[in-house]
Protein backbone atom coordinates (compact mmCIF):
# COMPACT_ATOMS: atom_id res chain seq x y z
CA UNK A 1 0.00 0.00 0.00
CA UNK A 2 1.54 3.64 -1.33
CA UNK A 3 1.43 6.81 0.58
CA UNK A 4 -1.83 7.88 -1.89
CA UNK A 5 -4.00 4.80 -0.59
CA UNK A 6 -3.42 5.00 2.55
CA UNK A 7 -4.14 8.88 2.31
CA UNK A 8 -7.43 8.00 0.45
CA UNK A 9 -8.16 5.20 3.15
CA UNK A 10 -7.88 7.95 5.33
CA UNK A 11 -10.27 10.01 3.86
CA UNK A 12 -12.56 7.59 3.01
CA UNK A 13 -13.02 6.89 6.47
CA UNK A 14 -13.18 10.19 7.59
CA UNK A 15 -16.30 11.35 5.32
CA UNK A 16 -17.92 7.39 6.71
CA UNK A 17 -17.24 8.53 10.48
CA UNK A 18 -17.29 12.37 11.05
CA UNK A 19 -19.89 13.07 7.70
CA UNK A 20 -22.22 10.26 6.86
CA UNK A 21 -25.70 10.38 8.82
CA UNK A 22 -27.56 7.74 7.02
CA UNK A 23 -27.92 4.31 8.53
CA UNK A 24 -27.55 1.14 6.38
CA UNK A 25 -29.17 -2.14 8.10
CA UNK A 26 -26.81 -4.36 9.57
CA UNK A 27 -23.85 -2.07 8.79
CA UNK A 28 -22.11 0.85 11.21
CA UNK A 29 -20.82 3.01 8.75
CA UNK A 30 -19.24 5.35 11.67
CA UNK A 31 -17.32 1.86 12.70
CA UNK A 32 -16.59 1.40 8.84
CA UNK A 33 -14.80 4.88 8.72
CA UNK A 34 -12.92 4.27 11.80
CA UNK A 35 -11.72 0.80 10.89
CA UNK A 36 -10.11 2.89 7.74
CA UNK A 37 -8.75 5.43 8.93
CA UNK A 38 -7.07 3.30 11.05
CA UNK A 39 -5.87 1.02 8.15
CA UNK A 40 -5.20 4.12 6.48
CA UNK A 41 -2.69 5.67 9.12
CA UNK A 42 -1.24 1.99 9.67
CA UNK A 43 -0.05 1.76 5.83
CA UNK A 44 0.83 5.51 6.11
CA UNK A 45 3.56 4.85 8.91
CA UNK A 46 4.83 1.54 6.98
CA UNK A 47 4.82 3.19 4.00
CA UNK A 48 6.76 6.02 5.68
CA UNK A 49 8.78 4.13 7.68
CA UNK A 50 9.86 2.15 4.55
CA UNK A 51 10.36 4.89 2.29
CA UNK A 52 13.30 6.75 4.91
CA UNK A 53 14.75 3.09 5.41
CA UNK A 54 18.14 3.15 4.71
CA UNK A 55 18.55 0.98 1.19
CA UNK A 56 21.50 -1.41 0.58
CA UNK A 57 22.79 -1.52 -2.52
CA UNK A 58 24.75 -4.48 -3.49
CA UNK A 59 27.11 -3.88 -6.66
CA UNK A 60 28.23 -7.03 -7.82
CA UNK A 61 31.32 -6.21 -10.55
CA UNK A 62 32.15 -8.84 -13.44
CA UNK A 63 35.53 -8.79 -15.16
CA UNK A 64 35.54 -10.83 -18.02
CA UNK A 65 39.34 -11.26 -19.46
CA UNK A 66 39.95 -12.32 -23.12
CA UNK A 67 43.20 -13.95 -24.11
CA UNK A 68 44.44 -13.90 -27.31
CA UNK A 69 45.40 -17.94 -28.04
CA UNK A 70 49.22 -18.19 -28.68
CA UNK A 71 50.18 -17.98 -32.02
CA UNK A 72 50.38 -21.53 -34.11
CA UNK A 73 53.70 -22.84 -33.85
CA UNK A 74 55.63 -23.07 -37.32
Amino acid sequence: MGIGTSLFLIAAGAILRFAVTDEVSGIELSTVGLILMIVGVLGLIISLFLLMAPRRQETVVTRDRYVDPPPPRR
